[in-house]
């Protein structure tokens, strides 16, 4: 059963489990984690990301991409396009599992929480402040970041990790954006992350759900894309 696909599959979908879930947890009326705050839900998407690259590594993926954005960058930086399309086919059906899973979870909580933008925070992600242009650099800036700082971490520079560290960096790589850049537009940083979900937002029969936002969902698309390219394109140039 493990191969490439289903690793990226399941890693993407304990991801958006995991996260989506800590958004969830914290906003979804009488939940027991209700209103625990920004830091629980940058915590929780750490974890996430950590429980997302040990899964699809456990499952036959030992890329553990689980993210489009990243995929990118490491075929900009290797030529090797290869894998573009069937990884981001696994990690989109995979966030698509994840939030009908968060969906199912939850299931009580839809109906008694009033609040249809605070419903529609636990699929996909909003600007605070809704500025086109700078939203679409933060998300581009984030995954830059992440990208960047995932190269750096497998040069040559810093040498070989131990077998097994490498998830629980990544994880605290996510924490560290979402704590210093993720107040702007949710840090998706991933469009996976946030478009499988938000199509889910969309066909679920989610009790009293709002709108889903269809006019800002391409900027955590194209941000995250272009900046996984251009950290990739930074990378070869430069030798990381």
């Amino acid at each position: 059963m493990a191969s490439n696909f289903f690793g990226e599959f399941m890693g993407t979908m304990i991801l958006i489990l995991m996260g989506n879930g800590s958004v969830a947890n914290m906003l979804l009326k009488r939940s027991k984690a209700e209103g625990t705050g920004w830091l629980a839900i940058t915590t929780g998407w750490a974890l996430a990301v950590m429980t997302g690259v040990f899964t699809a590594n456990a499952c036959g993926s030992p890329d553990a991409h689980i993210n489009p954005a990243v995929t990118l960058g490491f075929a900009v930086k290797t030529g090797d396009f290869s894998k573009l399309a069937p990884y981001i086919a696994a990690q989109m059906l995979g966030a698509m599992a994840g939030a009908l899973l968060v969906w199912l979870n939850f299931l009580p909580h839809w109906a008694v929480t009033e609040d249809t933008d605070a419903k529609f925070a636990c699929f996909g992600t909003a600007p605070a402040i809704d500025s086109r242009g700078s939203n679409l650099f933060t998300e581009g800036l984030g995954a830059f970041v992440l990208m960047l700082v995932v190269f750096a971490m497998g040069s040559k520079a810093i040498g070989t990790a131990p077998p097994g560290l490498g998830p629980y960096l990544v994880g605290m790589l996510v924490w560290a954006i979402g704590l210093s850049l993720g107040g702007t537009t949710g840090y998706a940083i991933n469009p996976a992350r946030d478009l499988g979900p938000r199509i889910m937002h969309a066909v679920l029969p989610i009790a009293k759900k709002g709108a889903t936002n269809w006019s800002y969902a391409p900027v955590p698309v194209i941000g995250p894309l272009v900046g996984g390219a251009v950290a990739g394109l930074l990378a070869k140039v430069v030798g990381i």
